[in-house]
Order: C-alpha cells, then sequence, then structure tokens
C-alpha cells in the first residue's frame, strides 16, 4: 500500500491562486450557487493585498491564512468523497499536501496539528469506499520525508483502519519495512514500541498468530531488557512459539536479552528443553510443573508432537549422508516400530510424486521441514540427505567442519583421477590413419 520509495514530488499545473480556487471549488462543488460564491468570493479577495502590489506569492501570511480557510472545509469533506471519483479525491488530496508542506515544515507544530485533524476527519468519515481512504492515506504517507515522526502517526492511522475492516492485508507489511522505517523516523524508543506492539495486536486480531509473533520479536528488542514490559513480552512470547505447531525454531528467543533475563520463569527452562533435550525431559519437566501448561493455554499432547519432531531433527543431523535405522528412531521418539514412517512423514507428506512412490526411493519431507531422505521399507532405514539443527553453537561449526573437509578430500581425490586420466592420455600411442 505504501511504498519504501523517497517521498513524492506533485507537480500541479497553474498559479497559486489558480490551485488554491480549484481546491476551494471542488469542496464545495456539491452546494447551491448561492453557497459555492459565499465560500470562494472572500477567498478571492485575500488574494489581492490593499495596495495592489504585494503578490501572494510572495506573502506567507495571507498564504497560511487561505489555507486555513480552505482547510476548515476539508474536514466535512465526507459528503463530497461519495460523489467523486478516485482519481479526482487523490488529485484533490495530493495537492492539497503539497500546500500544506510547501506552507509548513513537516517538522513544525502547525503541519503536526493539520495532520492530526486531517486524520481524525478521514478515520472517522462515515464514507464507506474504503479503498479511496487507504490511497488517500498512503500517499499522505508517500509525501512526508521519510525521517519525519508525521509518517509515524499516518501509519497508524493506516493501520487501525485496516485493522478495523479486517483488511490488514492490503497494507502488504513486510518486518523489512518496518525495521527500516523505525531506523529512518525521528521518533522515541517508546514511541518505537507502541507501534510494534500495534503491529502485534493487529496481526493477533486478525488470526495471523504466526506472523504476530514474528513481529513480538522485534517488539522485545525494543524494550529495556530488564522491565516489567519486556519480561511480559517475552513470556508471551515464549508461550506463543511453544503452543505453536509450527514455529520449531526456537534459537531466536534465547538471543533476546529479555529472555535472557526471564531465566528464573517456569517456561524458560520448558523452553530449554525444546531447544537442547527430548521427550524424557519434557515429561519430567511436565510432572514436575502440575497446572503450568493448562495455565499457558498449551497442550500437553500439541507439545509431546513437537518435542518428537525436535527430536527426530536432531537425530537426522547426527546422520546426514547415512541410513537411520527405524529401530533407533523408534528408540528416540519412543514409538512403535510400525509408527516410525507416519512420525517421518508427519502424516501428510510433502512427496515429489505421488503416494505410492513413498517407499520406492523418491524422496519425502517432513511436513514439519525438518528432515529431508529416503525412506525404505526393505532396508528399514531412512536415508538422511539433509537435516536441520535446532541450535547452531560451537558443536555444530565443529561437525560442518569436518564434513567441508571430508568434502574438501573427496575434491582432492576426483581431481587426482583427473589428472591421472589425462596423463594417460596424453602419453597415448596415436591412431595411424589409412
Amino acid at each position: 500500500m505504501v511504498t519504501s520509495t523517497d517521498s513524492i514530488s506533485i507537480f500541479a499545473e497553474g498559479t497559486y491562486e489558480e490551485q488554491i480556487l480549484e481546491l476551494a471549488t471542488y469542496l464545495v462543488r456539491n452546494r447551491p450557487e448561492e453557497e459555492r460564491a459565499a465560500f470562494t468570493s472572500p477567498l478571492r479577495d485575500a488574494f489581492r493585498s490593499e495596495d495592489g502590489k504585494n503578490l501572494i506569492e510572495a506573502d506567507e501570511a495571507r498564504r497560511k491564512f487561505i489555507f486555513s480557510k480552505v482547510f476548515e472545509e476539508v474536514k466535512g469533506l465526507g459528503d463530497v468523497l461519495q460523489l467523486t471519483f478516485v482519481a479526482e479525491v487523490e488529485g484533490f488530496f495530493n495537492l492539497f499536501y503539497a500546500h500544506l508542506f510547501a506552507l509548513y515544515s513537516p517538522d513544525s507544530s502547525e503541519a503536526k496539528t493539520y495532520l492530526t485533524t486531517l486524520l481524525q476527519t478521514l478515520s472517522s468519515s462515515p464514507f464507506d469506499r474504503l479503498s479511496i481512504k487507504y490511497r488517500i492515506l498512503a500517499n499522505l504517507f508517500n509525501s512526508i520525508p521519510r525521517n519525519s515522526p508525521l509518517r509515524l502517526a499516518v501509519y497508524k492511522t493506516l493501520l487501525a483502519l485496516a485493522t478495523s475492516n479486517d483488511d490488514l492485508d492490503i497494507l502488504k507489511l513486510s518486518r523489512a519495512d518496518v525495521e527500516e522505517w523505525l531506523s529512518e523516523w525521528n521518533i522515541s524508543q517508546d514511541e518505537k514500541s507502541t507501534f510494534l506492539k500495534s503491529i502485534v495486536d493487529a496481526y493477533a486480531k486478525a488470526g495471523e498468530v504466526t506472523t504476530s509473533y514474528e513481529y513480538s520479536l522485534v517488539y522485545i528488542r525494543t524494550l529495556p531488557s530488564t522491565s516489567s514490559a519486556s519480561r511480559e513480552a517475552a513470556i508471551n512470547a515464549i508461550a506463543t512459539a511453544l503452543r505453536l505447531p509450527n514455529i520449531f525454531d526456537f534459537d531466536p528467543l534465547f538471543k533476546l536479552d529479555a529472555v535472557v533475563n526471564a531465566k528464573d520463569h517456569e517456561l524458560f527452562f520448558l523452553l530449554q528443553i525444546f531447544l537442547n533435550d527430548g521427550l524424557v525431559e519434557f515429561k519430567t519437566w511436565e510432572q514436575s510443573h502440575q497446572g503450568v501448561l493448562e495455565k499457558y493455554n498449551l497442550e500437553s499432547a500439541q507439545l509431546e508432537r513437537k518435542i518428537r519432531l525436535l527430536t527426530l531433527a536432531s537425530l537426522g543431523c547426527q546422520y546426514i549422508g547415512k541410513n537411520l535405522p527405524y529401530s533407533k528412531i523408534a528408540e528416540s521418539l519412543q514409538v512403535d516400530l510400525s509408527e516410525v514412517e507416519k512420525w517421518v512423514i508427519d502424516g501428510n507428506a510433502l512427496i515429489l510424486s505421488h503416494s505410492a512412490s513413498l517407499f520406492t526411493g523418491q524422496h519425502t519431507v517432513i511436513r514439519a521441514g525438518l528432515v529431508w531422505g529416503k525412506l525404505s521399507q526393505t532396508a528399514q532405514s531412512l536415508h538422511i540427505s539433509r537435516a536441520t539443527s535446532r541450535t547452531f553453537e560451537r558443536k555444530q561449526w565443529e561437525v560442518l567442519e569436518k564434513r567441508l573437509v571430508a568434502w574438501k578430500s573427496g575434491l582432492a581425490g576426483i581431481l587426482e583421477v583427473v589428472s591421472s586420466a589425462k596423463r594417460l592420455a596424453g602419453h597415448a600411442p596415436a591412431h595411424s590413419v589409412a
């Protein structure tokens, strides 16, 4: 909806007087002729100085006075919006924005006052053509310099409007854009936190819980790591990460100071289990923390499924390029041998071909996206081609180093074979030509 480009420029035709009269005429276009004349006549008079010598373009005070009169009518623009085309509305507001920021610096208190009133008018207007409202606000956002705090006010209005009308997707919001804006806007840390919290809440209200969780990690980073607000947000993020069935990467949480500072909390110990341990540790924790799962709306069965899949991922990391026996999987996941394939595929495998090919060498991918490989009923094994590590620390770097060394050694062997073949070919006797 809004762009990441620099603020837009408006190239309007005509003199200053012609442009202002165009705005004024548009505002009262649907009123009786007498009312239109009553509004535009005083403006025409204001364009002329008493001595007839002081040009309006050189008289900033008069231009500000005339603009204030036009703005008074903009506050009642709802009826006009219902009767006009999108292009006309956009053109009107783009010209209006151009004159506003030509008269007042975006950093001035006057610009902030005008903008606050305008945003209130647009957000509270009964006008039901939301697409026009979104475009008016998006154009306003793009009309403001990138570092101006006024951009925050505009986007908060846009976000609130989209949220209240279940139109959040229309904003096409991305974390990259949000983080870039926050690095540019001249706003306080508290304002950044408040803005991010509004995004977190907006996605939660829209039922997009995973996206809400992802923004909550950005939100937590803006809070003082030892504050009560950051502790509460950290605990909520831990609970959400555990609750969501599609979240398996807990490492980002441990990179947040606020989460580490909550190490005395009962959920922090559970989070550590999901990062490093397995089913045995989870069941032990559950038995010693009766009622905690219910308190945070966590389901034991769902957590068991998640810890089993994470255990399988860790197991897979130890067998990359090797065959992982079904018996080893069954032992680690504490399931019957007959259930191993179900856990590997996780009910609905993403298979490159039809389901019949599942046991004929085709690659399978468990739904969680943690392990890639080939199932073999004959060999009762899973050949691991790739697996996702639950964390990446010193141990994982050492494993990676060993694999790279082995890979380098393998390449060296291949190069030696190729070189030997070339040498032999160079000394081979030439074939005679008849």
